[in-house]
């Protein structure tokens, strides 16, 4: 048994040093977490200040930090406050485009765009028992990113976004053909919210990322916990 006073990371002990022991368990844990989540929160420094933590109250099982337009050094501070609200939630962590930064910060992993560092090359920098996420924007892409070797991928954006300018809409017929071809875990994506997630769950998503509709709710927690509640029909994806 680990003694108590030995510290602990996502309830696994850590060595004396601070690093994981057995990084495998750690792994196997972050993707066994993974593939259950439901409710996925995307937000910049403002929206994680405001909501992260009556998201994490509300059933949010991912957060991932974006922020465009903050340093290094704001982006590290921000990350290391988020790590340890997920961390106490239970939830998991990730960082937006930067893997050097997610490594850095000991986050659970880092999501990249297609446009951003490969994820081949996005796995050497935070280590092999961290979570690298792809953003998919067609059947096409979908497909090439179950074979990137990536944890998880993104589809969408199913709706315009100001989150994603410049970007247009998928509609609902990638979903469908993510939830029948898609291997590995999968998340909708783009415009969802309590009036939109309906009709991607019909078309097969159990797996949502929602930004706006809680970083910008009055009420993040109660945001949450119905969007949570609304991804219960969706088909295995």
């Amino acid at each position: 048994m680990v003694p108590p006073s030995q510290p602990r990371r996502n309830g696994l002990p850590l060595t004396t040093d601070g690093s994981a022991r057995a990084c495998e368990t750690v792994g196997v844990d972050r993707r066994a977490r993974l593939r259950d989540a439901r409710l996925y929160f995307v937000a910049d420094r403002g929206g994680m200040e405001h909501a992260l933590e009556g998201a994490l109250a509300g059933g949010v099982d991912l957060f991932q930090l974006r922020d465009k337009d903050a340093t290094d050094d704001e982006l590290l501070a921000a990350a290391a406050t988020a790590r340890s609200l997920c961390e106490a939630a239970g939830a998991l962590f990730l960082l937006n485009d930067r893997p050097d930064l997610a490594a850095a910060s000991g986050a659970d992993g880092v999501h990249v765009g297609q446009d951003d560092v490969p994820v081949d090359r996005a796995r050497k920098l935070v280590g092999d028992d961290a979570l690298v996420g792809l953003s998919t924007h067609s059947m096409q892409q979908a497909q090439a990113g179950c074979r990137s070797g990536a944890d998880y991928i993104a589809v969408g954006p199913v709706h315009a976004t100001p989150t994603k300018e410049g970007r247009p809409a998928i509609g609902v017929e990638p979903i469908a053909y993510a939830a029948a071809h898609v291997s590995v875990p999968w998340f909708a994506i783009g415009g969802l919210d309590a009036g939109t997630v309906g009709a991607v769950v019909t078309a097969g998503a159990r797996r949502i990322v929602v930004v706006r509709a809680i970083a910008h709710a009055d009420d993040p927690e109660a945001a949450a916990r119905a969007l949570r509640a609304a991804t219960n029909g969706g088909r295995r994806g």
